[in-house]
């Protein structure tokens, strides 16, 4: 046999084979009908919503602290109490403080007596400035009397000229000294009433410093100050605290807030002002987007919803919620269920079924934006057409599927 011959053979051999393997109908893939999840294509408004959850919180909190060293004497409240701005939580003690504020009670007592005695002293320097002035004007009209006769007699000869100047020259110093003795005593009350407004300063430092010890030992008594809900408690029996640590957080139950945790994909399509709705597990109540944090922590961004109304009586803070924000609408627009590990604005392949039920074939379905367990179709799939929404890729696309009842 030529060389020639064998190889015609070879030909002829692959050429009948590959007639064979287009001749042959496709592998058969199975799968039976209740071990797969199918949606249908829908056509109408479709709700965009981007969902999350987290906890409610009050907006209005108070944090209490201790004003100085003390130790937990008495616990009043317990977490989850109602309270009011008077209700006391815990009771301190300080034997110290108590003590300062007896010292500093006598400090100012003792500086009232001071300026009481000031007084006094200021009342007998006084007279003593206006006894003097009385008697030098008492001695100056009496030398201005002796002035007024011997100016009568000097010209008589019966007082000498010399006797006439000496008196007239004791009555000019005697009004002098009155005038000095005058201004002395004006600027002894400016004295007096400096001396008064000092020690009234002192009473005022003393007063003040009472009143720093007295709110210290009042803090002792710990108490709400705000209506709401003891919502955490800090300390505990017999705990020696120091000044400025946390003891209490109140909270108040009339203006909670819900702080949802949104993923970050998803945190972009959220604007302030967007309608919502808080899922307390008892109720579902309107909100609206009030705030929307700028940090992402852990791939979640913080969203703060508020209630359109009152809160309802199933909410209390720490309360854990879920939250579902409307970040537009879509009109007239095709959906599906959204079929396992696909995302939006993505194209992926699904196996869409015959109007039999018998099999199905793969199409490219171009999705577009996701609304919670919905999401838009923008090419590949018409009203109506059923398509598989369990995950198939361990499938050839390019086979059919057969749907086994």
């Amino acid at each position: 046999m030529s060389t020639t011959v064998v190889v015609a053979a070879g030909i002829l051999i692959a050429v009948l084979f590959c007639v064979y393997q287009f001749m042959q109908p496709a592998s058969s893939q199975k799968v039976k009908q209740s071990e797969v999840l199918t949606g249908i294509v829908k056509r109408g408004d479709m709700n965009v919503e981007v969902k999350g959850y987290g906890v409610l919180r009050s907006d209005k909190q108070k944090l209490l602290t201790s004003m100085s060293s003390a130790t937990i004497e008495e616990i009043v409240l317990k977490p989850g109490a109602l309270v009011k701005p008077d209700s006391v939580i815990l009771q301190m003690s300080n034997p110290e403080l108590v003590l300062d504020l007896e010292l500093s009670r006598q400090k100012e007592n003792q500086e009232k007596a001071n300026l009481r005695q000031l007084k006094l002293n200021n009342i007998r320097d006084l007279m003593s400035e206006e006894a003097a002035i009385a008697q030098l004007t008492a001695s100056y009209k009496s030398v201005k009397m002796q002035r007024i006769a011997e100016e009568q007699l000097v010209d008589k000869g019966v007082v000498s000229r010399l006797a006439f100047n000496a008196t007239k020259t004791d009555e000019e110093q005697l009004f002098e000294r009155i005038e000095i003795q005058g201004k002395r005593r004006a600027q002894l009350l400016l004295v007096h009433d400096e001396a008064i407004n000092i020690q009234k300063e002192q009473i005022n430092q003393a007063h003040s410093n009472y009143q720093t010890i007295m709110n210290r030992v009042d803090s002792l008594t710990v108490k709400a100050g705000i209506e709401g809900v003891l919502q955490r408690l800090s300390v505990e029996l017999g705990q020696s605290v120091t000044a400025g640590q946390a003891l209490a957080l109140v909270g108040s139950t009339n203006d909670l807030v819900a702080l949802i945790q949104v993923p970050q994909t998803q945190a972009e399509k959220v604007q302030v002002g967007q309608s919502a709705y808080i899922d307390t597990r008892a109720d579902k109540v309107k909100a609206v987007v009030t705030r929307i944090s700028p940090a992402v922590a852990e791939g979640t961004v913080t969203v703060e919803l508020a209630f359109s109304d009152l809160p309802p009586s199933s909410a209390r803070p720490e309360l854990n919620v879920n939250g579902t924000i409307f970040t537009q609408t879509l009109s007239s627009v095709w959906y599906i269920e959204r079929p396992l590990n696909v995302g939006e604005n993505s194209k992926n392949f699904l196996f869409k079924l015959s109007p039999q039920k018998t099999e199905a074939i793969a199409s490219e379905v171009t999705f577009g934006t996701e609304a919670g367990r919905y999401i838009q179709i923008v090419k590949g799939a018409n009203e109506g057409e059923i398509f598989i929404l369990s995950d198939m890729d361990s499938f050839d696309p390019q086979n059919k599927l057969t749907i086994i009842q």
